[in-house]
């Protein structure tokens, strides 16, 4: 008898939820991202919401790329929200992996032209194995790379940059030049903190 009038409260919890369209950040066009319950739009504030480049943008040539974005926003029915990250899924990242070939990971930490510090990871995967001074050179420029562009962009243009990679191109027509590439990834962002105020 009491599991009975458990369920029912329970019911009652569920339809003082409402629905909100989630609404994509400025740098993806304000794309709907989907939809998300809450019983109070407060609850929403926060949340991080996952979806796929594939999904925003119709082009499911892109469902290895997942974006994070953060509901900063709460208007009427609508979440809306901020881009916190992105990373390429671990079973695409591991298709690149081959034998006998290098694969050269890097950390960078950057800071865009409107004050935005940016975690990157860049990955490069050679055609064969490379030396350890290869490996170092080709490390170094594709931090090179990232920090000046980060420095001329803002944090929207560097973004579209990097998921639409166009930056990984970039580091791989110089890299390449050090030894022969098959392919190169930016497989992770991270944002670390906002502008400071002044």
């Amino acid at each position: 008898m009491a599991r009975r009038s458990q369920r029912k409260s329970d019911s009652r919890k569920v339809k003082t939820k409402q629905w909100y369209k989630v609404v994509g950040p400025d740098m993806f066009g304000k794309s709907p991202v989907g939809e998300t319950l809450a019983s109070d739009p407060n609850k929403l504030m926060g949340r991080i919401i996952e979806t796929t480049l594939g999904e925003l943008t119709n082009n499911f040539s892109k469902q290895n790329t997942k974006l994070k974005f953060k509901v900063d926003q709460v208007a009427g029915d609508s979440a809306y929200t901020r881009f916190v990250g992105h990373e390429l899924t671990s079973d695409y990242v591991r298709s690149l992996v081959k034998r006998r070939t290098s694969r050269i990971d890097t950390i960078i930490d950057v800071t865009t032209s409107d004050g935005y510090k940016v975690r990157v990871k860049p990955s490069c995967f050679t055609v064969k194995r490379a030396r350890t001074t290869q490996v170092k050179t080709i490390r170094e420029i594709a931090s090179g790379i990232i920090q000046e562009k980060a420095g001329t962009l803002d944090l929207n243009q560097f973004i579209q940059e990097v998921v639409l990679g166009k930056l990984s191109l970039e580091i791989y027509k110089d890299a390449k030049e050090i030894y022969p590439l098959r392919r190169v990834e930016i497989r992770k962002t991270e944002i670390l903190a906002g502008p400071v105020a002044s």
